[in-house]
């Protein structure tokens, strides 16, 4: 009785703080039953007129930074993007009446293994199913992202969108200045002499860097390789120029061959009936039981603001565990005082 009386009193003071936190505005808290299985459900976000619509077609997000790892929150850990990524893919292909997907991409990319996992479960997935993919980019798909489109059938880009960004980076930072001026040294017993390859406590030798060069244009050669056998019309001597780094808007990367169409995520729908020789279906997104969806334009994360066009505020993971090898598209703001 004590303990229940306790409970109740933590679950009271918990209220109480958040009501504080909420501030004295228009606040309300919504309290409701969440089932203790969290299988991904179905909501139907689209649907044409008509009798026994019974054909589906598929809608996935890609949103926000790709890594194979949890993505951390104010009030704990998310998704895994690899995971819930495969899981939609699972749930379309053993879905008989779903006849084709929609890829919405809404993310600038990640780390090299993120992309290249999601990128072999799509082209896993039109092998096994049969079933056509159309990549629709939102308001970004660059660089890990576009890796990614390069495994559907076709890739369409809103009028807005920003897209490309071909290329690998990774990403070094040295203390070692500001430790000498501080009197502090680190030492480290190793057993090769670039064992702590990139560590910040120390410059990097001209070694070093070429062992990363190395590996960086590996990564990269995969990169175009992948480009090339999605996008057919590619050839190597068309690619190397767009193969850069930069990124491109919707009309350039048309031009350049990067992408089939401009359009909006009603069109990709549209554009996935046709491959699927459809002509009525409706338009389904798949989220757990509490993550409603009302309609097409719903399910995308928001970016931060402005990160189509400035700095990247990176998560934790790219910032404090040592160098990563990046699909991302990173435009570093920094500048000394």
């Amino acid at each position: 009785m004590g303990s229940l009386a306790s409970r109740t009193g933590r679950l009271g003071l918990g209220l109480l703080v958040l009501t504080a936190l909420a501030g004295c505005g228009s606040q309300a808290f919504v309290v409701r039953p969440v089932p203790d299985r969290q299988d991904l459900e179905e909501s139907v976000v689209q649907r044409d007129g008509g009798w026994c619509v019974w054909d589906k077609i598929a809608v996935i997000d890609v949103d926000g930074v790709l890594m194979n790892g949890s993505n951390e929150g104010l009030f704990g850990s998310g998704e895994n993007p690899v995971s819930l990524f495969q899981e939609k893919l699972d749930k379309a292909r053993h879905d008989r009446r779903v006849k084709a997907v929609v890829l919405r991409l809404n993310s600038p990319g990640g780390t090299v293994g993120a992309a290249d996992l999601m990128h072999h479960s799509l082209v896993s997935f039109r092998a096994k199913s049969k079933k056509p993919v159309i990549a629709c980019v939102l308001d970004l798909a660059a660089s890990g992202a576009y890796y990614l489109a390069c495994g559907s059938d076709g890739i369409m880009a809103q009028p807005t969108s920003v897209t490309g960004s071909i290329g690998v980076l990774v990403q070094t930072v040295s203390f070692a200045g500001a430790m000498e001026k501080l009197g502090v040294s680190a030492e480290a017993i190793k057993s090769g002499q670039i064992k702590d390859l990139a560590s910040p406590l120390r410059r990097l030798e001209p070694e070093e860097r070429e062992v990363l060069k190395g590996i960086v244009m590996h990564l990269y050669d995969n990169f175009l390789a992948v480009v090339l056998q999605g996008r057919g019309k590619l050839t190597r001597e068309k690619l190397a120029p767009l193969s850069d780094g930069r990124v491109f808007t919707s009309p350039a990367a048309l031009e350049a061959g990067l992408i089939d169409r401009i359009g909006y995520p009603a069109d990709a729908i549209r554009w996935a009936k046709e491959l699927a020789k459809l002509r009525r279906g409706k338009a389904v997104i798949y989220h757990r039981p509490v993550g409603y969806k009302p309609n097409v334009y719903a399910s995308a994360e928001p970016l931060q603001p402005g990160a189509s066009l400035i700095n990247i505020g990176l998560p934790s993971w790219l910032r404090s565990q040592g160098p990563q090898f990046l699909y991302l598209w990173q435009i570093d703001n920094l500048s000394a005082p």
